[in-house]
């Protein structure tokens, strides 16, 4: 793999810092508001992301009207100005997440960062070309992604910053684009087997899946096995294979 790679892509939320776990404080606050009112709070708020998902997309902004939308419809005149305003609040909270790199993250993307600078000079100094480059490639609302990144202070260790709407096989096929590179010349790294495996492998990437120990549940699915795929439990285990 390392004889092939240009671009090492790598995913933002859940896997540099955490994420899920604020969100998901958010909606046991909304669980608890609508839990007298229907049987399955967790799904009601599936089922309104779900419908929402195609015109709102990814991120904070979207998620606090899907909150809101269901506190609505399933409490309807039960839920209080007041109980709603406290859930807003609790909302927008996220737009502040502090980003705080995940353990052992900001040491190894410190140690890649200068291992891919050493390879590059030495790949010049043969006259092969550039070497290899890192990019944040992360999905979700453009100025709360670019908000966390400068918080989290990790900003100066990549080479470049893609930030899209969603994870398909387009986006990863725009990313080659963009960057210069073929599929097979593309790692790309992340805790979702869903946006951030499947479809790197799909276009014949390659890719390391880190699990996080929380999942937002539209990015549910079954774990799988691939040829062009590894499995490791931190970060930090990445520089085993660089």
């Amino acid at each position: 793999m390392n004889r092939h790679i240009k671009v090492i892509a790598i995913d933002a939320d859940d896997t540099l810092w955490d994420c899920q776990s604020y969100f998901e404080q958010v909606e046991e606050h909304l669980y608890s508001l609508i839990a007298p009112y229907c049987d399955q709070p967790k799904l009601e708020l599936f089922n309104t992301e779900s419908a929402n998902m195609a015109d709102l997309g990814y991120g904070c902004k979207a998620f606090t009207i899907s909150i809101v939308e269901t506190a609505l419809r399933v409490g309807g005149d039960h839920v209080s100005s007041s109980q709603l305003s406290d859930l807003l609040a609790h909302c927008k909270e996220l737009l502040q997440l502090p980003a705080t790199p995940l353990p052992g993250v900001e040491e190894t993307l410190r140690a890649l960062r200068e291992r891919l600078e050493t390879d590059s000079e030495a790949t010049a100094a043969n006259a092969q070309g550039g070497g290899t480059r890192l990019v944040c490639f992360t999905k979700g609302e453009l100025q709360d992604q670019e908000n966390k990144l400068r918080r989290s202070g990790l900003l100066r260790y990549f080479d470049d910053v893609e930030i899209t709407s969603d994870k398909t096989q387009r986006e990863f096929l725009a990313l080659c684009e963009h960057q210069h590179c073929h599929p097979s010349e593309l790692l790309m790294v992340g805790n979702s087997l869903k946006s951030d495996v499947a479809p790197a492998l799909a276009i014949g990437a390659w890719a390391v899946h880190i699990p996080f120990h929380v999942t937002w549940q539209l990015e549910h699915t079954e774990d799988f096995d691939h040829e062009r795929m590894i499995k490791i439990e931190r970060f930090s285990d990445l520089l085993q294979w660089f």
